[in-house]
């Protein structure tokens, strides 16, 4: 794979976005999250992460080992949990849940702040002037994580093939070319099927070269992404 130019696309949500974006995902009550399965979910976001060469804050590292740590704890039997733990929080979860509960609180806050100010711009702005459209959010109409779970989903199926088809077929691509191929599928105007993009890859490193090329297109706003629904399948159009 050409290390022609690596992607430097910002993480614009946090770790505990992203904690949110698995519970929801699992559709569970965040009172209810399962240690095992969020930490395995998280990890395989963070190696992803490290997969693309994206730039990570440090703050996505921190919070996984303390998932592993608040995991280690829950295989304890009660009698050897660590002294210095409160008496009331028998469960290793439930700071983490607390912390989660917050910031959803704090999220829903902000999202209504935001809906108000809109609303606020729209009632006193002047008739001669169409309200401005909201912001977008830096990946359109999806989150990073949305994206990166899709492009997990493609990881799969590949190394789900009994042949490792990176010993059989030469490298030679770039996100450059990615690029233009990216363009010319979807120039004619009709939304493309994210999974449609990787139809054609036969190896787990020209996956990852199209996918940085993807996340450089939508960088530039050369690309919108959307789903139709909460994890659904994503779509890719030109940008207007």
């Amino acid at each position: 794979m050409s290390q022609e130019y690596k992607v430097k696309l910002e993480i614009f949500e946090g770790p505990l976005d992203l904690l949110l974006y698995l519970v929801k995902q699992d559709e569970v009550d965040i009172y209810d999250i399962s240690i095992e399965r969020i930490t395995q979910q998280y990890l395989g976001f963070i190696e992803a992460f490290k997969a693309l060469d994206l730039e990570v804050a440090g703050e996505f590292l921190v919070m996984a080992s303390n998932l592993l740590y608040i995991k280690s704890r829950s295989l304890l039997p009660v009698d050897q949990q660590p002294p210095e733990e409160e008496a009331d929080e028998d469960d290793p979860r439930w700071e983490l849940i607390r912390q989660l509960v917050e910031y959803k609180k704090f999220k829903e806050a902000a999202a209504h702040l935001g809906e108000c100010e809109a609303l606020q711009s729209s009632v006193y702005g002047r008739a001669a002037e169409t309200a401005e459209a909201p912001p977008e959010r830096p990946l359109g109409e999806v989150s990073i994580f949305d994206l990166i779970n899709a492009f997990n989903n493609v990881l799969k199926r590949i190394a789900s093939k009994s042949e490792d088809l990176r010993e059989i077929f030469e490298e030679n691509f770039t996100v450059s070319d990615k690029i233009d191929l990216i363009m010319k599928m979807t120039s004619g105007g009709v939304p493309l099927k994210f999974t449609e993009l990787f139809a054609g890859a036969v190896s787990r490193g020209e996956i990852v070269v199209t996918f940085l090329a993807l996340l450089e297109l939508v960088r530039l706003k050369q690309l919108r992404c959307s789903q139709e629904g909460p994890f659904g399948e994503i779509e890719l159009k030109l940008a207007a």
